[in-house]
């Protein structure tokens, strides 16, 4: 990838409607999505020029801002047109894609509710989050000291900038220790996941993963689930304490970024990447690439 700053790269970004040049897709300092944190975005791949998903995304896009009580002025239908535009202005058929919407700067203060809602669409390559050589070993994860908060004190349901706050801080340190991620677990203690995944535990052939009712519930995860069940392979979505990791054979995480990337490591507890994490990782590879079209 390159290192080019984000904020100096050439192409386009949809911004508010419209293609603007990728250097002048700006805000102002005093937007209230940066002081206040009311802001949402998606993460999404695009592979052989098809958005995986896109719909979906663009319909947890709007449900993220409504529970953050703004209304994206744009229908499913045309954020979905505009990802599909900045793609083809930006000449890419394999990238990432990254909406985002948040509360613009007509007013500075915790209340905002005139303000204006802004949407921006932007597209980059992007290729395995982790390093391809050491995924196929299995990523070393570490165990974070923040903990994912009790849906009672924030809106965990939405894919919300500011819950990602503690995410950040908790994979610095991961990386500062030599770790590729960091799991999280809930505000009650039990396993919730990583950083910016989901996580899978595999036992004597059942896969268990924690049930998502305070964290995100990923597309990626959802995906996974419905291919392992099309396998014939029991998943236990249920409560998982962190006693119960060293029992566990396998382990992956899922997400847009991460795809399904295998484990090795969570803190102490060590893990072989096999079969039924492979066979997800290979099904999950088929089930995104564009489909053959009918003659």
């Amino acid at each position: 990838m390159s290192a080019t700053p984000f904020d100096q790269r050439d192409g386009w970004i949809w911004y508010d409607g419209q293609l603007v040049p990728w250097k002048d897709a700006k805000l102002h300092v005093l937007s209230h999505g940066l002081h206040y944190g009311s802001s949402v975005f998606e993460g999404e791949r695009a592979y052989g020029g098809e958005i995986f998903k896109s719909t979906q995304h663009s319909e947890r896009l709007k449900k993220s801002a409504q529970i953050l009580d703004f209304e994206i002025p744009y229908s499913v239908a045309e954020i979905d047109a505009a990802k599909r535009l900045v793609l083809e202005k930006n000449g890419m058929t394999d990238a990432y894609l990254r909406p985002v919407a948040w509360r613009g700067s007509e007013m500075m203060g915790v209340a905002a509710q005139a303000n204006k809602i802004h949407l921006a669409i932007a597209a980059w390559e992007w290729p395995s989050y982790f390093d391809p050589a050491q995924k196929m070993k299995g990523i070393r994860i570490d165990m974070a000291d923040y903990r994912r908060p009790d849906p009672a004190t924030a809106p965990s349901t939405a894919k919300a900038a500011g819950l990602y706050m503690i995410c950040t801080i908790s994979k610095h340190k991961a990386e500062r220790k030599g770790y590729a991620d960091a799991l999280m677990l809930d505000w009650q203690g039990r396993v919730a996941e990583c950083t910016g995944a989901n996580v899978f535990f595999v036992k004597d052939g059942v896969i268990h993963t924690p049930i998502a009712d305070c964290f995100l519930d990923g597309i990626t995860r959802q995906t996974v689930i419905e291919l392992a069940t099309r396998r014939g392979l029991e998943v236990a979505e249920r409560r998982i304490m962190p006693e119960e990791l060293s029992g566990f054979q396998e382990c992956f995480i899922t997400g847009t970024a991460a795809e399904v990337t295998p484990v090795s490591e969570v803190g102490p507890y060590t893990y072989t990447p096999g079969g039924i994490t492979k066979m997800l990782m290979d099904d999950y590879t088929a089930e995104v690439q564009p489909k053959a079209k009918a003659a």
